[in-house]
């Protein structure tokens, strides 16, 4: 890290990211470690359903990501000559297991190295005595107590920075956990390179939001982007870093010469990336969404200043996985005219055949896309969810299998039958923080946590910002005072969008790139068009929270996605084609909106043509 002449605190904190899931690219610690100069290598391994995963195959994994394990064999003896701190929540279900690895793989190196790991997040086994002492454990979605008999089978609080940090500060250079927010592997780093107060909540907040644009890797570089067509050597996008400053800016970029770039587009499409309303809650600070300035500093330098934060709520979100039963799926493609009768016909002959019908599962789903015209192919998913695995597994797909010769004409299946996949009902729900007391151990031996130095709130956080009520007029305010010529364009000419899941709901978040189209998106884009443009969201309740200063709208649909993505039956199980569905929609807008030889006036002749 940049040290000052003086000898004092440093004055940058490079903190790079070399993993967004369980399953990103092997390869890029070693790019990463490789490609330039980083003072700190983060990586994040536990989406909300990885828990669950870790829980089954826990005899095999150990409980924890073996993969990283993968990327530390590539990197660690030049991480510990170049003095490159390595903090990673790939520790799962069993940070102390994991840390015992890491020793064993510098031992086979020849490597000295110091590790902790930090625990205590995981409170399966505590659930029953703290329901006796008064905690229901409501769901945050659905209002639910959780039932007395819940087949839970994991159930781990958030942790924030601050055992990151005290790890730090008792020499370890590898740092591995459990359950932390994704955003505390690069606040935790900061919290101990710049000596901030457990108080500081504006600099905690904008590591915050620092760390939220990174966790998921290449996206933030260009990855997933809805100007897809903008990005540079997309086949190969780079992953990113941030530099952290002493006052809670920081600067996303990556190393030169990769894939990919850092534009306020891409850096914006990851901010509204699975967030509600402005208030972003942590357990360090919560962070402002609608304080923050983002702007262009240079290629690939995107500067994020000016975040506001306030003191975290008294509790921890809690993720618990509950056993739910069994899910399986089949699809059937068909071609050539009369496609929804065909599609009916299929369908009626599989839940004929199956003891009960479709009321012998407790959900069951039939979807049916592609080219509806019969000049193209169309496509018939199936799905059931339901407690007898072999009613959902080979019982199900039997059913679609011997219905085939008795079906439409052309009939034929995109993949072979399966067994059923066990499902897990996700959980979200607090903790009062006090009842959770994190483990830190360097070496194999304890490390006391550090009291917290937070002066008490003046009033607890709200546990979510209410939803700010959409604009009276659903149609474009004309602008100037004068009437305006309007244009019909697809969505996608004008906004870009990412979507993806948070538990049961689903959350969409809408850019634009001018101040003229962010007016009407924050003004006048409402609840009743976005529901119009994306008519799946229909049924459900839709929370709507402008950020203007991002030139951006978030919408939350709530309960789109049942019991989350472990369990839904919906084809997207974490909404992440959402977005897209919606920018494909058309609008009638003025003609000022495509600016002549800006971005939506390339767009829309790219439309037109």
């Amino acid at each position: 890290m940049s040290q000052p002449d003086s000898g004092a605190g440093p004055t940058v904190l490079r903190v790079a990211n070399c993993s967004g899931f369980f399953g990103d690219r092997v390869a890029a610690a070693r790019e990463m470690v490789e490609g330039g100069p980083i003072d700190v290598l983060t990586g994040d391994w536990l989406a909300e359903l990885t828990m669950y995963i870790l829980h089954k195959t826990r005899e095999r994994s150990g409980g924890y990501a073996r993969t990283f394990l993968r990327q530390l064999e590539e990197v660690l003896p030049t991480c510990i000559e170049r003095g490159i701190t390595i903090v990673s929540n790939a520790g799962g279900l069993n940070p102390e297991g994991l840390a015992d690895a890491v020793q064993e793989l510098a031992r086979r190196q020849g490597v000295s190295v110091r590790v902790a790991s930090v625990s205590g997040d995981d409170i399966t086994a505590r659930v029953p005595d703290l329901t006796a002492a008064g905690n229901e454990f409501v769901n945050l979605d659905t209002g639910e107590p959780l039932p007395p008999d819940a087949a839970l089978v994991t159930a781990n609080a958030y942790l924030g920075a601050r055992p990151i940090a005290d790890a730090l500060a008792a020499g370890a250079q590898v740092v591995v956990t459990g359950r932390v927010t994704d955003a505390s592997l690069t606040v935790g780093p900061a919290l101990h390179a710049f000596g901030w107060a457990d108080d500081d909540y504006d600099a905690l907040a904008g590591a915050v939001v620092a760390g939220h644009v990174i966790e998921c890797g290449a996206q933030c570089c260009g990855g997933n982007y809805a100007f897809f067509e903008e990005i540079p050597d997309a086949s190969r996008i780079g992953f990113p870093l941030a530099e952290l400053y002493p006052d809670g800016s920081s600067v996303i970029t990556k190393h030169p010469e990769t894939g990919g770039a850092l534009t306020v587009g891409t850096v914006t499409a990851q901010l509204l990336y699975e967030i509600a309303g402005p208030r972003y809650l942590s357990p360090d600070a919560v962070a402002r969404f609608d304080t923050m300035a983002v702007e262009q500093v240079g290629p690939d330098r995107v500067r994020i200043s000016g975040v506001v934060g306030e003191p975290p709520p008294s509790t921890l979100k809690v993720t618990a996985n509950l056993e739910a039963g069994w899910r399986n799926s089949m699809t059937l493609a068909i071609t050539g005219s009369r496609v929804e009768e065909k599609a009916a016909l299929a369908a009626a002959a599989v839940w004929a055949g199956l003891p009960g019908g479709r009321t012998g599962f407790a959900e069951t789903s039939e979807d049916l896309s592609g080219d509806l015209t019969g000049a193209g192919m169309a496509f018939l998913r199936l799905a059931v969810r339901g407690d007898d695995a072999h009613a959902v597994g080979r019982g199900f797909s039997g059913a679609v299998v011997e219905t085939s010769l008795s079906s439409y004409p052309g009939t034929f299946f995109t993949s072979a039958p399966g067994n059923a996949q066990a499902v897990a009902r996700y959980w979200p729900t607090t903790i009062a923080a006090n009842d959770v007391t994190p483990r830190i151990a360097c070496e194999g031996k304890p490390v006391a946590a550090s009291r917290s130095t937070r002066r008490p709130a003046p009033q607890p956080a709200d546990p979510v910002a209410p939803p700010v009520a959409p604009a009276a007029q659903a149609g474009p305010r004309p602008h100037d005072g004068a009437a305006e010529d309007l244009v019909t364009v697809p969505l996608w000419v004008l906004i870009g969008g990412r979507s993806g899941d948070k538990g049961g709901d689903a959350n969409v978040g809408l850019w634009a790139d001018t101040e003229l189209v962010a007016r009407w998106l924050c003004d006048s884009f409402d609840v009743g068009q976005f529901k119009a443009a994306l008519p799946e969201s229909a049924p459900f309740e839709v929370s709507r929270y402008p950020l203007p200063n991002l030139r951006a709208v978030n919408f939350v649909v709530r309960g789109i996605l049942g019991w989350g993505v472990a369990s839904n039956l919906r084809l997207d199980t974490q909404a992440k084609g959402m977005a897209e569905r919606l920018r494909s929609h058309t609008v009638r807008v003025p003609a000022s909106f495509v600016e002549s030889g800006g971005p939506a006036a390339c767009r829309a002749a790219l439309a037109a043509g």
